[in-house]
């Protein structure tokens, strides 16, 4: 494989779809082989834009192309789970967005499968990746800082069915199954230590697209470090997710790629890694760990805690959900 490049198929022509061809072109030995979206129309449009020579309309059809090393799944969530054991049992290696699925029950057993096939499974758990947040992870790991509390803010404006890019979806979008993976993730992976406490409470539902709007999260690692995590759909402005670390040696906040102190002086981030793009970073992980034949950084066994922790959450918040689904 070392003397070809990789072949990698990209399924979703969306808002994400888009930001892992841009990555994917950057990285060297790697060929953006295929477009999947759901329709052959949509998929040869989005590959024509992205200056990629194949648009096709069905996942099946690259899973039986033998030509296919790997697959990246931007797709929507509630296909996450079927989509990634489909690639795998088509034996290729997967790098599925987050999250890995929207149910416990899933999220093994894509675990099950992916253990069983031996490829590389890996999940979109961006902010592992973003420089800002490999910088204090450096610090941690270094024994020059210890987390006390994360205070996390993910605040969007998102009162109708669209995606980033204020397009119409086609399904429904889940504070908790989404946006709180990524934080509940990033705090056991920064504390250096598992949760053992998860709370959570919910607002009302909304009444056209059958989710919460708002939802509130605490969480304690077992040493001793929490983090609370505000969610909004409701929120007009600013948008986006806001990190607060905490520390026993200094306080750090975390936009995107940006970062900060407490005082909010600047900190120079860019020699972090090769990219200041956080999707680039974990698709070069990807491609890295299929030619090296190791386990990626958020590799399916490694983010699952993360969705046993959701799943306990949503027993407090929605009992219920699995007997209505």
């Amino acid at each position: 494989m070392s003397d070809q490049p990789l072949k990698i198929a990209l399924a979703g022509g969306g808002a994400f779809g888009a930001k892992h061809v841009n990555a994917l072109k950057r990285i060297e030995g790697v060929e953006v082989a295929a477009i999947v979206s759901s329709t052959p129309e949509s998929a040869r449009k989005f590959a024509d834009e992205h200056g990629v020579g194949r648009g096709v309309g069905s996942l099946e059809e690259v899973l039986a192309d033998d030509s296919i090393d790997a697959v990246i799944l931007a797709t929507p969530t509630q296909l996450h789970a079927s989509q990634t054991i489909a690639t795998l049992r088509a034996g290729k290696h997967v790098q599925v967005e987050i999250p890995l699925a929207d149910s416990l029950e899933d999220a093994e057993e894509v675990l099950r499968v992916q253990q069983e096939s031996g490829l590389v499974g890996m999940v979109g758990h961006t902010r592992r990746f973003n420089p800002s947040h490999q910088w204090v992870h450096n610090k941690i790991t270094a024994g020059e800082l210890t987390i006390q509390q994360m205070d996390v803010q993910t605040f969007f404006f998102r009162r109708e069915n669209k995606n980033a890019l204020g397009q119409p979806r086609s399904w429904t979008d889940h504070l908790l199954w989404h946006h709180a993976a990524h934080t509940v993730d990033l705090f056991a992976y920064q504390a250096g230590s598992p949760i053992v406490k998860a709370n959570a409470i919910q607002g009302p539902i909304h009444p056209e697209l059958g989710i919460a709007m708002d939802m509130s999260i605490q969480l304690q690692a077992e040493n001793g470090a929490i983090c609370t995590l505000s969610l909004s759909f409701n929120n007009d402005g600013p948008l986006g997710t806001f990190f607060r670390y905490i520390g026993d040696t200094g306080t750090y906040i975390a936009r995107y790629d940006d970062l900060v102190n407490g005082k909010e002086e600047e900190i120079d981030v860019s020699d972090v890694d090769v990219s200041m793009d956080g999707i680039e970073l974990q698709d070069r992980e990807f491609v890295a760990a299929i030619r090296e034949g190791r386990e990626p950084n958020a590799s399916i066994a490694q983010v699952l805690p993360c969705y046993r922790v959701l799943h306990e959450l949503e027993q407090q918040v929605d009992p219920d959900r699995e007997a209505h689904a």
